[in-house]
């Protein structure tokens, strides 16, 4: 079960969502809000209704309607006024004295909202404050309007911390939680209260992270993503009983306590730094592999966890350890068979024998879950060694890679090959580096040449196959990327019958300063 997940049945799914998270995606190629994330990830919940709403900053309770009954129920309630939400926030200044409540109407001033006196046609905002201890203090709204307790809070003179757009102290998050919210079963009839706890101390990172995370299932994830989280140019990232950093520059006084900190909450032996370098082609692997900065060395090679998956990883092979954590919901969906709400992998699941194509493999990740799933899988790679690799990753979790094709060579030239032999697949995964270089194809660049790659793809996907294709390519916008891939699928006479547009999981937070760059796609055609 997902960690953020309290409460379910036939009719409701409640949350705890973690702050730094949107309740929904802002615009489609954004981050994945909570409710895209969770709608896509079971096939139970692809029906799932927004309800009511948490700003992005604010953690809490957030319920979820999974039937049409909880649909029209919950809607009546919010209606009528009679869901009850707690809220708890703290502040650094004197709270009220005395209960208190504050009705007004908010009007929109630019980013932010304002009081203004009651009159005809506004929209009331109505709040009740108390002091629960110190500077913890109650909010229960009556109404549901935006930024109601934040704003009425500021304008009785205990702005929230964390809260700088309505003059609270800047802090490590908005320091306001939905702590607990009550109403009527849809289905039952009967009075349901969900609460959800907060530690406004605590690390504010952490909560998205622990929200999503299956501790059993999965021990590698994003901790630190550069600026979203507050430390722009730098990445941390858990990689079982170790933690890697990453920036261009040696690291800071403040990174290295950071890291220390690190170090102590999650028990790791080991940290290692390594620095980002677009010349790292020009590097020796000893010099471009990370570099220990903390704690003892890790051995020569080690095995994470990720989605019940394990997966071989090393600090001495180079630049890349040998996974790529931002692609762990989309292996994921390789072995669920589920890409996303009404988009199965594949319609006669369980029925039929499936084949998957990896192109530009790396170490196999993808064909790894796919093979667990019941895939017969071929690894195309240019690399001799990450396709051994790669083998090393089918054994670690029980499978026979003699079982498996592993292809060494020019992914153009292989594609031609397999066309020539007739040879169709169900998947094709197209995931490759933004450049590469072969003596075959010569350079290849995935801003310029993806169409050409895809164009190539096809005739080895079966008709009314799904072809994965993803691109870490930062500067490319995401509709350039679409379109270059529709445009080729249409140029080759096939029709798109399902999409399913894929950001980076939540653990790579998109912010304005820190935009998104992983760009997939998945696509029935």
């Amino acid at each position: 079960m997902v960690a953020c997940v309290i409460f379910e049945d036939e009719h409701l799914l409640v949350v705890n969502k973690p702050s730094g998270w949107n309740t929904h995606a802002p615009s489609p190629y954004a981050g994945e809000g909570i409710y895209e994330w969770l709608r896509h990830r079971e096939a139970r919940w692809s029906s799932l209704a927004i309800l009511h709403r948490l700003d992005k900053e604010t953690s809490g309770v957030l319920v979820l309607g999974k039937s049409a009954m909880a649909n029209r129920s919950l809607t009546e309630q919010f209606t009528a006024h009679t869901v009850r939400k707690k809220y708890q926030l703290l502040t650094d200044r004197p709270g009220p004295a005395t209960a208190i409540t504050v009705k007004t109407a908010l009007v929109r001033v630019g980013e932010k909202y304002v009081s203004r006196p009651i009159h005809a046609g506004a929209e009331v905002a109505e709040t009740r404050f108390h002091i629960l201890a110190g500077n913890l203090i109650a909010a229960e709204p009556f109404t549901g309007r935006t930024h109601q307790i934040r704003v009425q809070a500021a304008e009785s003179g205990f702005p929230i911390l964390g809260d700088t757009l309505y003059g609270g102290t800047p802090a490590g998050r908005l320091c306001l939680h939905a702590a607990e919210i009550a109403f009527t079963h849809p289905s039952t009839g009967e009075p349901v209260t969900f609460c959800a706890p907060v530690d406004f101390a605590g690390e504010p990172r952490l909560p998205l992270r622990t929200a999503i995370i299956e501790p059993g299932a999965t021990d590698a994830f994003r901790l630190v993503h550069g600026a979203s989280d507050g430390w722009p140019g730098w990445y941390v990232e858990r990689l079982g009983d170790y933690l890697l950093s990453q920036a261009e520059g040696a690291l800071s006084a403040e990174q290295l306590a950071e890291l220390t900190t690190l170090k102590q909450r999650f028990g790791a032996p080991g940290v290692y730094h390594k620095f980002l370098s677009r010349q790292v082609r020009r590097a020796s692997p000893t010099e471009a592999s990370p570099q220990l900065v903390l704690g003892a060395a890790a051995p020569e090679r080690l095995a994470i966890r990720e989605n019940g998956v394990r997966f071989e990883l090393s600090f001495n092979e180079g630049y890349s350890v040998g996974l790529f954590l931002d692609q762990r919901d989309n292996r994921r969906r390789l072995i669920t068979g589920q890409v996303a709400a009404d988009f199965p992998l594949r319609a006669n699941a369980g029925k039929a024998p499936w084949e998957l194509l990896n192109v530009f493999a790396y170490t196999c990740g993808f064909s790894v879950c796919a093979a667990g799933a019941g895939a017969k899988t071929t690894s195309l790679d240019l690399s001799k060694k990450y396709l051994e690799w790669g083998r090393r990753n089918f054994a670690l979790n029980g499978l026979d890679p003699a079982a498996h094709d592993f292809i060494y060579g020019d992914a153009f030239d292989w594609l031609r090959r397999l066309a020539k032999k007739g040879r169709a697949f169900d998947v094709v995964v197209l995931d490759p580096p933004t450049f590469s270089q072969s003596k075959e194809h010569g350079a290849f660049r995935a801003d310029k040449d993806y169409g050409k790659l895809v164009t190539a793809a096809l005739p080895v996907l079966k008709p009314g196959g799904v072809l994965l294709a993803s691109t870490n390519a930062a500067e490319w916008p995401p509709e350039e990327f679409l379109a270059d891939v529709a445009d080729a699928v249409r140029g080759a006479g096939r029709n798109i019958l399902k999409q399913h547009f894929v950001p980076q999981p939540p653990d790579f937070p998109v912010s304005r300063e820190e935009p998104g760059y992983l760009k997939t796609v998945w696509l029935k055609c």
